[in-house]
């Protein structure tokens, strides 16, 4: 192409493409809502049947033939009430229900006679000036069909959506299309996607014995022995990291009278993302954030500004009422385990605090070789306290951020509703973006709880409180870790380690001797004893990606040795057991 097309708005103008060519193949489509997403768009639609894989291509060759075509996509306006009267002609209830919702605040200007005004695109033909499609729409679109046509795009997958995200509604159809700039960059991407769906942590899960999930406990996981090693490293890891920083390791309960909650503010803002229930009169709620427990301990005794900071760590289990619809695997659950940290601060020393936390998240992810990106999320609409300290809140993030010189990015009301915060998140293998860490600075909590020290004057004063967690959760980051390195963990993550391959049955007591010896050096190993063949031995090792296969026969035992073979790089030669176990450490 010679002019460089805004890719966001080719995606836009795609999905009223898609919306114009099923229109075609079902006249009695009900229309919903089509915007651009990341990588593509996609539509929802009310249809008079269940889509299949086979209709894609169809509608991919309609809306090809749509794209050769000189259309021009042109936007009008008109009043809503006449609006509402088109759509009702049409038999589209959804645009009906989308123009009364919006109603003022719908993204329009009034016109001349000073009423409501909603925007239509239509796509019509270039030539004779026949209309081909209509919908409501705030744009922008591309100017004509001449436009789609340098840029790679087809049409990907169909999924179920409930009408407004409600699962109360109606589920309507989704269907999803892909659209980058160029064939390569789709051809790049699609290739990409289906390497991440072999890598789906799901799946892996199931194939590698690390978890699982049943239906009689919908979105919490239960794990495994595998699992637990890894859930046991990394767990170890951080507990580590934490103590160099002078972290204090808590325990708290799981639950708690609402009235925690509501002196919280958690009640007001999060109820319906909480596990609630009645007990002798008293209202209890399974806590959905360790904040208010650990303030709790805090305020067991006096404070002084000497005993600052106070830095609490636990490993916190939180409950929170997710959708059913909307959990996947371990990204989405409703048990939640964090490496939750709370830190009481002076005032004076949010920023070296903040740079303390930064410095960590900073080790602990280059140790997982990952690249954390760092983002500040500032005031919401719904928070809580003074615009001042909002401000001054937000200054020391900031602070803390440049004199690490660590570039960061905004994101505009994202903050919680008690302070802002910086987010972090880490890019995988295919450079898709994953929000992990947190660090939240709250001047609002403290406060709320009557949360005192006495300064050096001896005048009282209330603390600020620091959230934190570096893993942000154990199972989002499993999950993660999963497809980053595709079950092919590094040695000092993998759940096992090595096997020993015995060639033959006699050869189990000495596959046993050696891995007594490896054990005695804390590495993880198993012997496979069973009665099969060596190359169906190495290849289920393979299946379970144990970086290290150990195979011994008459010849390695004569000679105290084990044939070596790493995962993905095949045999590596004879060993000697000494060099063997010092190589793995």
């Amino acid at each position: 192409m010679t002019n460089k097309i805004n890719i966001e708005t080719a995606r836009h103008s795609l999905s009223h493409v898609m919306a114009a060519a099923v229109m075609e193949m079902f006249p009695e489509t009900k229309l919903a809502i089509g915007p651009a997403i990341e990588n593509g768009f996609y539509y929802d639609f009310d249809l008079p049947r269940t889509l299949i894989p086979e209709d894609l291509a169809i509608l991919e060759k309609k809306m090809r033939s749509i794209t050769a075509g000189e259309y021009i996509f042109e936007s009008r306006k008109e009043p809503s009430e006449k609006s509402i009267e088109f759509w009702k002609a049409a038999k589209q209830n959804y645009k009906v229900e989308l123009v009364k919702d919006l109603g003022r605040s719908f993204d329009s200007a009034q016109d001349d006679s000073g009423s409501n005004a909603v925007t239509f695109y239509d796509i019509k033909d270039a030539k004779s000036g026949k209309i081909l499609f209509v919908d409501l729409c705030a744009g922008p679109h591309v100017e004509s069909t001449k436009e789609l046509r340098g840029i790679g795009w087809k049409l990907d997958k169909i999924a179920g959506a409930y009408w407004k995200g409600d699962e109360k509604n109606k589920m309507l159809q989704r269907i999803y299309g892909l659209a980058f700039e160029s064939d390569k960059e789709l051809a790049e991407f699609v290739k990409n996607k289906e390497e991440a769906e072999k890598r789906d942590h799901r799946n892996l899960g199931r194939e590698l014995d690390l978890f699982s999930f049943h239906p009689e406990s919908p979105g919490m996981p239960f794990w495994h022995e595998k699992g637990m090693i890894i859930w046991n490293i990394l767990e170890v890891f951080g507990k580590k990291l934490r103590k160099k920083h002078g972290y204090i390791e808590i325990k708290t309960p799981i639950m708690a009278k609402s009235i925690l909650f509501k002196t919280s503010g958690h009640w007001d803002h999060y109820k319906e993302s909480m596990f609630y229930f009645d007990v002798e009169e008293e209202s209890y709620c399974i806590k959905p954030m360790d904040c208010p427990f650990n303030i709790k301990i805090y305020q067991t005794k006096p404070r002084s500004y000497r005993d600052l900071p106070i830095r609490y760590t636990e490993i916190g289990r939180v409950f929170r009422n997710e959708k059913s619809g909307e959990l996947a695997g371990l990204f989405r659950v409703r048990e939640i385990t964090q490496d939750d940290s709370h830190i009481f601060v002076a005032k004076e020393h949010v920023k070296s605090e903040i740079v303390r936390l930064l410095e960590m998240v900073k080790e602990f992810y280059g140790a997982l070789t990952l690249k954390p990106e760092f983002f500040l999320s500032t005031r919401p609409d719904d928070f809580m306290g003074e615009i001042k300290a909002w401000d001054e809140a937000e200054k020391d993030l900031i602070e803390a951020l440049k004199s690490q010189k660590i570039d960061y990015k905004l994101k505009e009301k994202d903050g919680a509703f008690y302070g802002p915060k910086i987010d972090v998140n880490i890019k995988d293998v295919f450079g898709r973006s994953w929000q992990v860490a947190t660090i939240q600075l709250d001047f609002q909590l403290p406060g709320r709880f009557g949360c005192e020290y006495n300064d050096e004057d001896g005048k009282t004063k209330t603390p600020v409180l620091i959230h934190a967690a570096v893993f942000g959760s154990f199972e989002r980051m499993i999950g993660i870790l999963i497809e980053h390195f595709g079950g092919v963990f590094p040695v000092w993550l993998a759940p096992v380690q090595a096997i020993i391959l015995p060639i033959a049955d006699r050869h189990i007591g000495y596959a046993k001797k050696v891995a007594e010896e490896l054990a005695k050096d804390g590495i993880r190993v198993t012997v496979d004893d069973r009665s099969e063949s060596v190359g169906r031995k190495i290849r289920d090792a393979e299946m379970q990606k144990i970086p290290f296969m150990l195979i011994v026969g008459d010849k390695e035992e004569a000679e105290s040795k084990v044939a070596l073979r790493k995962y993905g790089e095949g045999d590596k030669g004879q060993m000697e057991i000494q060099e063997l176990i010092k190589s793995l450490k």
